[in-house]
């Protein structure tokens, strides 16, 4: 490795592989970079950082930067290795180059060795240290959100307008800060992504905060566990989705027609706040068996002689 240079820093210029173009930008990445943002912050020293311009279009990017306004160059994080590190070398050769928190597979390649100093996680022949992640700065939790929505139905023909709903909901959640997590209530036993019982989904709604969905199911399953739900009725003029939150007693509904960001935002705002204890309040309807369903008349249907018709009932 080359000779580290004594004199401190002018100004660091911090990268890592969430600066690459094609790179990507890791939870545990964007951590380890505020951990070494806060260390630089405590001393006072003046640096940017430079982001993919893929996951921060607003942001510095590396093909924007002067090499020569910095006098050190960080690399955050990760493996060391690739063209896309070396071409950091050479675009940056007058730069004090310092590697920290990183992974270390060959020493011997030139994406390590162009290295003023690396400060190795894990490296061959050296004892591992802590990752930088786990001592980054805390940051407060995020709504944990369930987002259940079909693309079927088919069967409500010209009425279905569950492709724009889909649109709208999910480019509204992208906006919105919290956990998101695409469920599905589909059950299969051979399947590791899905569910196989009924127990696992419920086990799954009941440690959200919230649930948006457009399905039936998401609408019922949501609330048997006590976790508020926006429902959205994908169907022109409203069909089963509608009809289930009106018997439930669940005013967080929006029809098809009416999906936008501030009614979305509205119900957002009431299920996490009101309509908790009105989740909670429907879970203990559900339980005691207030409210009748078809299975009450079931045995009535089985044993009236009008239950031979095919009327609805």
């Amino acid at each position: 490795m080359y000779e580290e240079r004594r004199s401190g820093p002018r100004k660091v210029l911090l990268t890592g592989w969430f600066s690459f173009r094609d790179g990507e930008a890791t939870a545990g990445d964007v951590l380890a970079l505020r951990r070494v943002e806060t260390v630089l912050l405590g001393s006072g020293t003046a640096y940017d950082v430079a982001w993919s311009p893929g996951f921060r279009p607003d942001a510095l990017h590396l093909d924007d930067v002067r090499p020569h306004d910095y006098s050190h160059l960080v690399f955050v994080c990760g493996p060391l290795h690739g063209p896309q590190v070396e071409e950091l070398h050479r675009r940056f050769a007058h730069c004090v180059r310092i590697a920290v928190g990183t992974s270390v597979i060959d020493p011997g390649e030139p994406a390590v060795t162009g290295f003023h100093r690396v400060l190795a996680r894990d490296a061959p022949g050296s004892p591992p240290t802590e990752d930088l992640a786990a001592r980054a700065p805390d940051v407060p939790p995020r709504p944990v959100v369930g987002v259940i929505l079909t693309h079927g139905q088919h069967e409500y023909g010209a009425q279905r307008r569950h492709a724009e709903v889909a649109e709208r909901v999910t480019h509204w959640l992208a906006g919105k800060d919290c956990a998101r997590l695409e469920l599905e209530t589909r059950l299969d036993t051979r399947d590791w992504h899905l569910n196989a019982t009924p127990a696992q989904v419920q086990s799954v709604l009941a440690r959200l905060d919230l649930v948006v969905s457009d399905r039936l199911h998401g609408l019922v399953l949501a609330l048997r566990v006590g976790t508020p739900v926006i429902a959205i009725d994908p169907v022109a003029g409203g069909a089963k989705v509608a009809a289930q939150a009106r018997a439930c007693g669940w005013p967080a509904l929006l029809p098809a027609e009416q999906v936008d960001g501030r009614r979305l935002d509205r119900w957002w705002d009431w299920c996490l706040t009101s309509g908790r204890v009105a989740a909670r309040q429907a879970r203990e309807t559900f339980r005691e068996g207030r409210l009748p369903d078809g299975a009450d008349r079931l045995l009535e249907a089985l044993t009236s002689h009008a239950g031979a018709g095919h009327g609805a009932g």
